[in-house]
């Protein structure tokens, strides 16, 4: 891990921390000494992440904070930061991936939309606002990298919430790397994270085993380490079942959708199913 803010003493803060990809990063960072805070939901959940965390910590206990947090309240996020302040001084690495996917349809429940819009993206842009002005006013090397989904990009039918939260995240995460790059004397990166399938608490929908096709969550962050290393902005993730190149293919016909003037997701239209096919070179969707 030679990225400069991944390193020995360095602090950082994790939403989501208690599960999944949030927690096989909590525990790759500790591993490589530096001291983690992850604010979740959930006394239980946080407890056992603390167990697994300090067991990997070269430090123990010293390296790891847990903190029950709504990620979609602002003042929560606010004390957040000031407590991590207290215990450590200021934050390295900020990850912003707190996420929910309950489902969701065009004529759902207000409250089931607000709640997803609420963690997904206000959590996101709530993170920013409470953690960057102070590791900006460091001027420290330092890292925002924002969990967002391919669902957020190509936009698939079937769960216009949680693909308008992800939308979002992407749009509020080149923001942001403008900003760092356009403010004089900041070091900070920003980085979109865009996993593939993986197997985790919010994929698993009553699976206890694995599919075939899901990567890990502990594939998903040494893929994540390497890009970051590479200095990508968008960490494109594949899995088991998807390549990058298929990936490529998706993204570049969504986008064609507006360029060529086609009906909106027309990947899933009966019209272009084949020329999607085609152009794709697979049978996938």
């Amino acid at each position: 891990m030679s990225q400069s803010a991944i390193r020995d003493g360095n602090v950082a803060v994790i939403t989501g921390g208690a599960a999944g990809i949030g927690l096989a990063t909590a525990e790759a960072f500790v591993r490589a000494g530096l001291m983690v805070c992850i604010a979740d939901l959930g006394e239980d959940r946080l407890t056992a992440a603390a167990h697994r965390l300090t067991a990997a910590a070269p430090r123990g206990t010293t390296q790891v904070l847990t903190a029950e947090v709504d990620v979609s309240n602002l003042e929560a996020l606010s004390g957040l930061a000031d407590r991590v302040e207290r215990a450590w001084g200021g934050v390295d690495i900020l990850m912003n991936n707190a996420g929910i996917q309950p489902g969701s349809g065009m004529f759902g429940p207000r409250g089931q939309w607000e709640r997803v819009l609420g963690v997904n993206l206000w959590g996101v842009i709530y993170g920013i606002q409470a953690f960057v002005p102070g590791m900006m006013a460091r001027g420290a090397p330092g890292l925002v990298i924002n969990t967002g989904s391919k669902q957020g990009i190509t936009t698939p039918p079937g769960d216009p919430a949680y693909n308008v939260s992800k939308a979002g995240v992407k749009v509020v995460t080149e923001a942001l790397a403008h900003e760092f790059r356009s403010t004089v004397g900041c070091h900070l990166k920003a980085h979109l994270l865009i996993p593939g399938f993986v197997f985790t608490e919010l994929t698993a929908r009553g699976r206890t085993e694995k599919p075939e096709g899901a990567w890990t969550a502990e594939q998903t962050v040494a893929f994540m380490l390497q890009r970051l290393e590479a200095g990508d902005f968008y960490i494109l993730c594949p899995d088991n079942e998807v390549t990058r190149e298929l990936d490529e293919k998706r993204i570049l016909w969504a986008a064609g959708d507006i360029v060529e003037n086609r009906p909106p997701l027309s990947r899933w239209h009966e019209a272009f199913g084949q020329a999607f096919a085609d152009f794709a070179g697979s049978g996938k969707r």
